[in-house]
């Protein structure tokens, strides 16, 4: 009996050695992906109009936070099916604000709450301006080689430990959440601009190069963790230092960026703003000639107050998402929600009722 129990124990345990070595990773299959200049979801062609909403990951009780709580559930069951959010998931979101621990149950939270609704997301690993984060824009020599160094801890708080560089934060977060079925892809930093001088500094000559071997060193490392999501970088696309004009094909031209980005302010009602050297129609063209989908990953117009009403802004916002499609923009993100709007103020903020979510509703389109 001892001999027949252990070879049933074998065959047993050689059975589930199998089963575990034939089971897949979730991220060995994303279910979003490119396909020329467009978004695919589960290999159809996917129209994402989405949320911007930077505060899903403020939890009071544990981190510095970004802005105000945001009741997770209701905010995704408050969404069409399928919808994109963007979101930050910085470093500092997942620290404790006191001890300086890592601590990962704010942006833990998001993930799960976007899988319990079946919803997409897209994490910014960063911000330009070290909004929410330490304070510090960053500058020329940043992206150089300063992304590689820690940073100090945020003003203003009492955490006495230094937070991790850019570089081990990305390989910490896409580690932990890169096998998420919510994950829809990465925003490796937000609107990038290799300044000396901080905002409205000077712009170096090499700027663009500079930039374009951020995204591609950037990028291996994050294509060496997570090979099979998609990869953004937060480019505004007007003009900005490092990616003017021709150098904005260039950045595109990276083997690393999958899905190029334009930010899209103070052009109310016009789907195709700006100018004929670095508006929206010439990006849309330098995107076709590098075969990659351009997402208009943030649209912003005020509302609220003197500035006219929520709902002129939802028509304006109509027109601007079908004229941005119909030229060949992949998707639209709009800046931003927040659980608290302002109405008598002039302001982006988009609250859980704006009229504006139903234009969003019926532009979301998988197929």
């Amino acid at each position: 009996m001892r001999s027949r129990r252990k070879l049933s124990w074998m065959v047993a345990t050689a059975a589930v050695l199998t089963l575990v070595a034939n089971v897949t990773p979730a991220s060995a299959h994303p279910r979003v992906a490119t396909d020329g200049e467009s978004l695919t979801l589960d290999g159809r062609r996917w129209w994402p109009a989405g949320l911007d909403a930077y505060q899903l990951a403020t939890d009071w009780s544990i981190n510095s936070g970004c802005g105000a709580e945001v009741d997770l559930d209701a905010f995704f069951a408050s969404l069409p099916p399928n919808s994109l959010t963007r979101f930050n998931a910085f470093a500092t979101l997942a620290t404790d604000r006191v001890t300086g621990a890592r601590d990962f149950r704010p942006i833990d939270a998001v993930f799960a709450a976007a899988e319990r609704h079946g919803q997409f997301v897209m994490p910014v690993l960063s911000s330009f301006d070290g909004a929410c984060e330490d304070e510090v824009f960053k500058e020329y020599s940043w992206y150089a080689d300063g992304w590689r160094r820690p940073s100090p801890p945020p003003a203003g708080e009492t955490v006495v430990t230094e937070m991790p560089s850019y570089a081990a934060w990305l390989e910490t977060a896409l580690t932990r959440w890169k096998d998420s079925p919510a994950l829809a892809m990465w925003d490796l930093l937000g609107e990038p601009e290799p300044l000396v001088g901080g905002l409205g500094g000077t712009c170096p000559r090499d700027a663009a190069t500079v930039l374009r071997r951020f995204a591609d060193d950037v990028g291996a490392l994050a294509r060496g963790i997570d090979p099979v999501h998609p990869l953004s970088l937060g480019t505004i696309g007007g003009g900005q230092c490092g990616t003017a004009g021709p150098e904005f094909r260039r950045l595109a031209e990276s083997p690393y960026l999958d899905v190029l980005q334009y930010h899209d302010y103070g052009a109310d009602g016009i789907p195709l703003p700006g100018n004929e050297f670095d508006g929206l129609a010439v990006r849309l063209e330098q995107a076709r000639a590098v075969g990659k989908p351009l997402l208009v990953a943030e649209i912003g117009q005020y509302a609220g107050g003197p500035c006219g009403t929520a709902e002129q802004r939802a028509a304006d916002i109509a027109a601007k998402i079908d004229g941005q499609r119909a030229a060949g923009a992949a998707g639209a993100l709009l800046w931003a929600f927040v659980p608290d709007p302002r109405p008598l103020e002039c302001t982006y903020d988009i609250g859980p009722d704006d009229p504006v979510r139903a234009v969003l509703a019926e532009r979301n389109t998988v197929g």
